[in-house]
């Protein structure tokens, strides 16, 4: 049985996630022409490359919007003040349903549409408990910027591409401090992120960062069968996927080990 063990060393994103499966051997080239079913690439193009993670060499893959697109990143701080039209420059705000259709019709194999909708419907569920609205009501900030379908989708795509049957990970660190999200000044993990971790192992850190953010919360919650050491296998491939902040004691990556 094809087993994924998620070695969550340093956190998980949905970044780090693709970037590791890309370093364990899933075809960039068809994670690409994938993608493109979804119609946006317009909004986006998809870069990876090696890096060093003290020491380490990882597979680093990124998401770089396009110009008149607003990375998620600086969406915490201008949602409020830009008054967005409603162009098709514009997805910052994309409610649940829009990427329901986005997915259901970029003609995707069942096995990849059906994970995709799961991971981004955990997310959905988790930001509906905690802002108090119902799923179908779900705007996304954070995760409906384009970068965050990409990262959903393409761990669809990566993780069935490599024919994975089943998923086992370490418990989960998720970091300390605080964050900066678009509401405020929040604790880590974010609440969402705490949400989706309901009955998974998380783990202490003393890193004072955000180390597991919601995509790869939503990751582990639908994908992980089961929570432990690395389990007895024969091993078949390694990879590292760098995540994009630099630790001084420690790589900054998740390690992903693909055996039978």
């Amino acid at each position: 049985m094809k087993t994924l063990y998620l070695d969550c060393f340093s956190g998980i994103s949905g970044d780090m996630f693709i970037g590791a499966l890309l370093d364990a051997g899933a075809d960039p080239v068809h994670l690409r022409e994938e993608l493109s079913k979804l119609r946006i690439e317009d909004e986006y193009e998809l870069r990876w490359e090696k890096v060093l993670k003290n020491g380490i060499t990882c597979t680093k893959f990124d998401v770089i919007l396009q110009k008149d697109n607003h990375s998620h990143v600086h969406t915490h701080e201008h949602d409020h003040t830009h008054k967005h039209g409603h162009d098709h420059h514009h997805h910052d705000h994309r409610s649940y349903k829009d990427i329901v259709r986005l997915i259901e019709a970029a003609g995707f194999s069942e096995q990849v549409e059906n994970t995709a909708l799961q991971i981004f419907k955990k997310i959905g569920e988790a930001e509906g408990e905690i802002h108090g609205v119902p799923l179908e009501q779900v705007h996304f900030h954070e995760v409906g910027a384009v970068d965050s379908i990409i990262d959903i989708v393409g761990a669809a795509i990566a993780f069935h591409q490599l024919g994975i049957e089943a998923v086992i990970s370490s418990p989960i660190p998720v970091g300390k401090g605080k964050i900066r999200i678009d509401h405020g000044i929040y604790p880590v993990p974010a609440p969402a992120t705490l949400e989706m971790l309901r009955g998974i192992p998380i783990e202490r850190s003393e890193i004072r960062c955000e180390l597991t953010t919601p995509t790869g919360a939503a990751l582990i919650a639908v994908l992980v069968e089961e929570f432990g050491s690395i389990p007895s296998m024969r091993i078949h491939t390694i990879g590292y996927g760098a995540g994009t902040k630099t630790f001084p004691d420690h790589p900054n990556a998740l390690r992903v080990i693909i055996g039978e």
